[in-house]
Parts: C-alpha cells; sequence; structure tokens
C-alpha cells in the first residue's frame, strides 16, 4: 500500500497516510475540520523487507559494497556481517 500525502488549503495542515490504491481520497482535514485536503505530488517512498534484499543492490560508485568493506576489515571478509556479497561464478 503506498503513502499519500496530503495539505489543507484552508490551515496549511500536511499529513501522510497510508493507503489502498482503490482507496477514495481524504477530504477532511484533522487539523480544522473543512473539507480542504489536497494529495500532493510527491516521491515514491518504500521499504525493501523481508529476504533476498541486499544493503548494496541499489547502490553504485563508492558506495557499492559498503559493508563488505567493513566486515573484510574486522573479519577477514565472508558473510559474518549477515550481508553476503554475491557470488561472480
Amino acid at each position: 500500500m503506498p503513502i499519500y500525502e496530503y495539505k489543507c488549503t484552508e490551515c496549511d495542515h500536511t499529513l501522510e497516510k497510508l493507503q489502498k490504491l482503490s482507496d477514495d481520497p481524504l477530504v477532511d482535514c484533522p487539523g480544522c475540520g473543512k473539507p480542504g485536503l489536497e494529495k500532493l505530488i510527491s516521491a515514491a517512498g518504500f521499504r525493501l523487507k523481508g529476504g533476498g534484499w541486499y544493503e548494496t543492490d541499489f547502490k553504485s560508485g563508492s558506495k557499492k559494497n559498503v559493508a563488505e568493506s567493513s566486515s573484510k576489515s574486522s573479519s577477514g571478509g565472508g558473510c559474518s556481517s549477515g550481508v553476503c556479497p554475491a557470488s561472480s561464478d
């Protein structure tokens, strides 16, 4: 479910709301009680959760494999940090 941002045109109150795609947009402002909420356009926010997602999947350049480089210096590499590098076989 996406998180939508709303702003009231009456009192400038802003809020975020977790809603289904099929839910109707909010109208009534919880701040002032008037029907002045408008949905804002914003960047999509999401959280990668569960198995199969690596810390380095969406990093590039010098930021890639940050966990791997820090674990090599402290434990000699491997998967002890819980983030295992992908195999290059």
